[in-house]
């Protein structure tokens, strides 16, 4: 039994990532390869064709997205897009939506901007207990001045910074706090090393071993 039990996780970690990594490419192909149904019929490739090939969406998708950034990067499409975001942000509602996935996008994808700035060690959720976040900014105005005037600060020396803490295995979802700077250890690991020991749930250890040795916790019976 001890050796069918180990076979048996053997084979999972040799398919479980193979499927789900297979299974996300099929995803993310059959979802491109939708962008086909903005063309007229006749000019589908799978009419001329007289087949489905897929990835042809994929190919449409990317010069799509290659002919706007060029469009966009000469001085009359500037000057649309511009256009465009102002129209956008006349429209009350539309306006809203727009904005704040606008600066989350100029975040991430800008190549002047920077989402995750450093890799931090804080106290979270309580004191005593440790977990990875990263440095996203820091507050300014009000914000700043209201963060300063709270109970056990220095209000002439206190450094507050926007934080986030992402949760484990997915770090798309998480919390944003402000803490102070004094309470947050920069880490020497890169930001990817630590979305990597995150993604991981703590297994692999940038820099460390393949196959660290684990002490054993002690159990509460052991202590008096």
């Amino acid at each position: 039994m001890t050796a069918l039990r180990k076979w048996l996780f053997a084979g999972l970690l040799v398919l479980v990532p193979l499927i789900v990594t297979l299974w996300v490419l099929d995803w993310v192909v059959s979802t491109l390869d939708k962008t086909l149904n903005i063309l007229p019929v006749a000019w589908r490739p799978d009419a001329w064709l007289g087949v489905h090939v897929p990835g042809l969406g994929v190919v449409f998708a990317l010069i799509i997205l290659l002919s706007i950034g060029a469009l966009a990067s000469n001085i009359i499409g500037n000057k649309l897009v511009h256009w465009w975001h102002a129209l956008l942000h006349r429209i009350p509602v539309v306006r809203s939506i727009y904005s704040g996935v606008k600066q989350v996008s100029d975040t991430l994808f800008s190549e002047k901007g920077n989402a995750f700035r450093k890799a931090l060690l804080v106290q979270w959720p309580r004191e005593g207990m440790w977990t990875i976040a990263f440095l996203t900014g820091a507050p300014q105005g009000q914000l700043l001045d209201e963060l300063q005037a709270t109970p056990g600060g220095d209000s002439l020396t206190d450094e507050f910074l926007s934080v986030y803490v992402p949760t484990t295995p997915n770090p798309t979802g998480g919390y944003f706090v402000l803490l102070r700077a004094r309470d947050c250890v920069e880490l020497a690991m890169s930001v990817d090393e630590a979305l990597t020991y995150i993604v991981s749930m703590g297994v692999i250890v940038p820099g460390g071993p393949k196959n660290p040795k684990i002490k054993t916790v002690a159990h509460a019976a052991d202590h008096p």
